[in-house]
């Protein structure tokens, strides 16, 4: 069952009055939690792609995709 429009709708403005609500250091405390919680779940997908890969070889591809994410953004 996918949901619908009004619900994808009310739970983007409650995420953004969540936001909206934060005191600033916990706003600044929000990017570097979003960065390690977004590396996290890539390294999980990497895992999944190579699952004979150690943890070095993890987290070499996983900063082979950081740098080429940086370098796509700025070309944009």
């Amino acid at each position: 069952m996918e949901p619908d429009q009004a619900l994808i709708d009310r739970l983007f403005r409650e995420r953004v009055g969540r936001a909206r609500a934060m005191p600033p250091e916990e706003k600044l405390l929000a990017g570097p939690r979003l960065l390690d919680r977004s590396c996290r779940i890539m390294a999980d997908g990497i895992r999944d792609e190579f699952p004979d890969a150690d943890e070095a070889r993890v987290e070499e591809i996983l900063r082979h995709r950081l740098d080429l994410i940086r370098r796509l953004e700025h070309t944009a």
